[in-house]
């Protein structure tokens, strides 16, 4: 499913086996997306990291800037030996607040330490497992809800027809590209991703970059480190 880029580097990162077949699927289904393709060019969707590393910096950046997100991940990271549920564990409160978390984002890392700790996430299954049921593990975990959840079935797992109808920069950018920036409303966005599947998550890939001012899912879930 994913082809690595380069497998020596301990952060290797990951490309989609299927972005190739699925740009050429959307560019005969669609009109946007047949001219949007070629005027982005050759980038595509990249994943490095692990499930809990990933889903930990996505609580971090929750409801803060970009750039505030990674100054406090870049301190956080700092106080586990390794960044891993059991060391997160182990870490005292008051170290957490002083890297720059809330207490509110403190409880919601701690309970996905506890969660991946105590095997509540069947991590192991979830290649085999469909996209709403791993949904369904993730939202039981506090400070996580579906839209997080989504963010990681595409930019961690890489799974290829997620739709996240809410997020606001997939429904700005169809109103932009598809309705002349009128308003849209889910179902419109539904029938316009109806010609998408089975490659939702790469067409709304392709939404996101072409707005003018990107949107930042990547930044909230993918691991950069």
């Amino acid at each position: 499913m994913i082809a690595p880029k380069d497998v020596a580097s301990p952060a290797a990162v990951f490309t989609p086996a299927y972005w190739a077949e699925a740009r050429k699927h959307l560019v005969k289904k669609d009109r946007v997306m047949k001219r949007l393709i070629p005027q982005l060019g050759d980038v595509c969707l990249e994943t490095r990291g692990d499930a809990f590393t990933t889903l930990a910096r996505s609580i971090i950046g929750q409801q803060i800037s970009v750039k505030a997100a990674q100054t406090v991940w870049g301190k956080f990271v700092l106080l586990p030996e390794q960044m891993a549920p059991t060391n997160v564990l182990k870490l005292k409160v008051d170290d957490m607040r002083a890297a720059g978390l809330s207490a509110r984002k403190v409880e919601y890392l701690v309970d996905l330490a506890l969660h991946f700790d105590a095997g509540k996430l069947h991590v192991q299954a979830w290649e085999e497992m469909d996209d709403e049921a791993i949904i369904a593990e993730l939202v039981a975990i506090r400070g996580i809800g579906r839209w997080t959840a989504e963010m990681f079935l595409i930019f961690h797992m890489m799974r290829p027809n997620v739709l996240p109808l809410d997020d606001v920069g997939l429904i700005n950018g169809i109103s932009q590209n598809y309705f002349s920036g009128d308003p849209v409303s889910r179902s419109d966005a539904r029938e316009v991703a109806a010609a998408w599947a089975p490659y939702c998550s790469v067409a709304t890939w392709y939404i996101w970059r072409s707005l003018a001012t990107p949107a930042t899912p990547e930044s909230a879930v993918k691991n950069r480190t």
